[in-house]
């Protein structure tokens, strides 16, 4: 993969978490009392849902700057990759099956963020390799 392509699949990816987690911030509690809603009627406990919806807005915004800015770019792969994941999981026990595809792109996304993180030279990590 050539550099300038990786830093398109970086930003893009990158925007995408950073915008989850800005607009979902300032209506934290309304966007919990949602989620936490959505899941009432799964196996889920709300004793995991509540907390969950609380941390997820921070982490979507969290990893979306870590990519904009290329900073720790392979461990926000990996991160990305693992929030997708219980993403899904979640999305499948309250039966979003239309959630699904936009998670699995998003899961593909941070994949490749972490398989070609080699060409990451556009980059905060360019600048200090060891802190990739």
């Amino acid at each position: 993969m050539k550099p300038v392509s990786f830093v398109f699949i970086r930003l893009g990816i990158g925007i995408s978490m950073l915008g989850h987690g800005l607009v979902r911030i300032p209506k934290l509690s309304a966007f919990s009392a949602g989620m936490v809603g959505n899941f009432s009627e799964s196996i889920l406990p709300e004793l995991l849902v509540t907390p969950f919806s609380l941390v997820l807005p921070f982490l979507e915004l969290m990893l979306g700057l870590a990519l904009i800015l290329g900073w720790k770019t392979r461990i926000a792969g990996i991160s990305g990759a693992l929030l997708m994941l219980l993403l899904m999981f979640g999305t499948s026990m309250i039966e979003n099956w239309s959630a699904l595809p936009s998670q699995m792109i998003h899961l593909l996304f941070f994949v490749l963020v972490y398989e070609f993180n080699e060409v990451n030279t556009f980059s905060l990590d360019a600048s200090n390799p060891s802190a990739k």
